[in-house]
């Protein structure tokens, strides 16, 4: 199964971030953890019941983060995928809980509601028929008729978008599909997590990385061995390294810069978020790896309060 493993971005204050996912959106806490390479900051990974790739949404809460600005060379928006008779119901509870929204569009003949979370990051559900026979987790905030499915996918704004399909078909296992209003549509035979749409906007000015930005995306390998076959199609076949295998217990990650400038991650399927604590008591607690461990109190001093939110 290929596609989109997970999707990490730049958020503003914890408590904040962590209400709009789990109360606004209806997302389950999968895994609360810290930024391995940074662990003063939390790591909130959301997504559905067990955190099953295609479905994983993670934050890099920093507050005092600048705001990130729009343009080539970034991610613009992600996108979840909902029943489409569900639509009149979010654009309902937008309105009632003051989620800044536009008019619902259409983009290659599907209903799209585009939205943005408190640090301005750029979302938007797609009503998919179908949809409703596919899993949704019943424990949350949404009824699970109208409940996010997981990813419809991503769009990327680029100058070209031919560099970058180059690595998504010849790697990552997309194809391409449709062209539409400048914009070129990429699937994968996952059913979530399916899309990468490029937006090509020669014009446009080079996007910031900031808050409301996604940090990276990342796509989807069965196993270790899948991994080092794709690192080497990227070096061998585009000239792009990726970096050694990095461990971050749920999945092990190698990541390289594609060619228009968007951090791409390759993620593994296994072990997922199961590994350190029950399934029905996912996100429950903090989670360290092995060797912060043994800083838990230090970080738990560091960690910014997640009250009244959590």
């Amino acid at each position: 199964m290929k596609g989109i493993h997970h999707v990490t971005a730049i958020a503003g204050q914890a408590a904040r971030n962590l209400n709009f996912y789990t109360r606004t959106l209806g997302l389950r806490l999968v895994k609360k953890t810290v930024n391995f390479d940074d662990p003063g900051t939390y790591h909130f990974y959301f997504g559905d019941e067990s955190g099953r790739p295609g479905t994983i949404l993670t934050f890099f809460p920093w507050e005092y983060a600048a705001p990130g600005r729009e343009g080539v060379g970034l991610a613009h928006t992600t996108l979840f995928r909902v029943p489409r008779t569900a639509l009149p119901a979010w654009s309902e509870r937008f309105l009632s809980q003051g989620v800044r929204h536009a008019s619902p569009t259409v983009r290659f003949d599907e209903p799209v509601l585009p939205f943005t979370d408190p640090d301005g990051m750029n979302l938007a559900l797609v009503g998919v028929l179908g949809a409703e026979q596919e899993v949704a987790w019943a424990g949350g905030a949404i009824p699970a008729e109208q409940a996010i499915r997981g990813f419809h996918g991503v769009s990327l704004w680029q100058r070209a978008a031919a560099a970058t399909g180059a690595v998504l078909t010849d790697v990552l296992g997309f194809k391409e599909e449709a062209r539409e209003s400048g914009h070129v549509r990429y699937r994968a035979n996952a059913g979530m997590g399916g899309i990468v749409d490029i937006r090509e906007a020669p014009a446009l000015s080079e996007g910031r990385l900031g808050r409301g930005s996604v940090h990276h995306i990342a796509f989807r390998a069965r196993d270790d061995q899948e991994q080092a076959e794709m690192g080497r199609r990227l070096l061998t076949e585009h000239g792009l390294q990726a970096t050694g295998q990095k461990d971050r217990q749920y999945f092990r990650s190698i990541y390289f810069r594609e060619p228009g400038g968007v951090l791409f991650e390759i993620a593994t399927d296994e072990p997922g978020f199961a590994i350190d604590e029950p399934l029905a008591q996912l996100g429950a607690s903090l989670k360290l790896p092995p060797f912060l461990e043994p800083r838990r109190r230090e970080l738990q001093e560091l960690l910014p309060a997640l009250e009244p939110a959590a």
